[in-house]
């Protein structure tokens, strides 16, 4: 795919060389250095359309997904079939929780080209938000078969494992934290809903959160009236496990760790104490 948007048969553009270095600068993830020759280009020409795309994409690399919002809608304002353009825009305006605004950007990405794997992805995205499985399933097989390296297949992880590693989980805890453990509901979900990532500051990424533990930790619980109190839950989102694993085996490994995390969140470990033991 030409993510620059440029056209082979037009005259040779004299910024190429700078961004030709920018985007593999980028690709070596050197960002800073990438965005440093972007602003050399655009120093001379303020709307050069690949400058302003390669510059968005390293701004959604450093996770500043506002100012990659404002560079690839100069793009579609410059050049309106850049269907790169419109995926990132898609995928960053899903990452801030503007889902219609997305759905309509990756719609644009597909009109201008058909084969864009990121725009399928980010529409698989969005359809799984809406429990629409088996077209999410179609959107990512499409993207994995246009870029397998880009958009791999997930692996899937069935109650049966997800119920095992849990229990497994467990064992790695000391006797009493298992007894206090029976008091927690363990929840499978396949996704995590808006108003759940809402509650972060900032808002969790859609795509990205693991698990979350819900209600009382376990030094907040009133033992004189343990029938009037939200009872602990710790939700496990399914298809964000599935998509962070490279394989069974790491797919597993990464579920133990959210089982643990949030364990620890009942536990009333805070999100340092978790890192100083390898649970973040």
């Amino acid at each position: 795919m030409n993510t620059t948007g440029s056209d082979d048969s037009a005259p040779e553009d004299p910024h190429d060389e700078l961004l030709d270095r920018a985007e593999r600068a980028l690709d070596d993830g050197h960002v800073e250095e990438a965005l440093e020759l972007c602003r050399q280009v655009l120093a001379a020409d303020p709307r050069h359309p690949g400058a302003l795309f390669v510059a968005a994409d390293a701004e959604r690399t450093l996770g500043d997904l506002e100012r990659a919002e404002v560079g690839y809608r100069a793009v579609t304002q410059i050049a309106p079939d850049h269907s790169p353009a419109w995926s990132g825009l898609a995928a960053v305006l899903f990452d801030q929780l503007r889902f219609e605004e997305s759905r309509v950007a990756s719609h644009r990405a597909l009109r201008a080209d058909p084969m864009n794997p990121e725009a399928a992805y980010v529409r698989g995205l969005l359809r799984e938000r809406r429990s629409d499985l088996r077209g999410s399933d179609r959107d990512f097989l499409r993207a994995a078969r246009l870029d397998p390296d880009g958009f791999p297949l997930p692996e899937r992880l069935t109650d049966a494992m997800i119920t095992a590693v849990i229990e497994e989980a467990k064992h790695e805890l000391h006797p009493t934290i298992r007894t206090y453990l029976e008091q927690v509901n363990f929840v499978v979900e396949e996704v995590p809903s808006e108003e759940l990532c809402r509650e972060f500051d900032p808002p969790a990424l859609p795509g990205e959160l693991l698990g979350f533990f819900s209600g009382p930790t376990l030094a907040g619980r009133n033992a004189e009236d343990p029938w009037g109190q939200i009872p602990a839950t710790i939700s496990l989102f399914r298809r964000n496990l599935e998509r962070l694993a490279r394989d069974r085996e790491h797919l597993v490994e990464e579920l133990r760790i959210t089982v643990l995390h949030e364990v620890g969140h009942f536990l009333g470990l805070d999100e340092d104490d978790l890192e100083a033991r390898g649970l973040d």
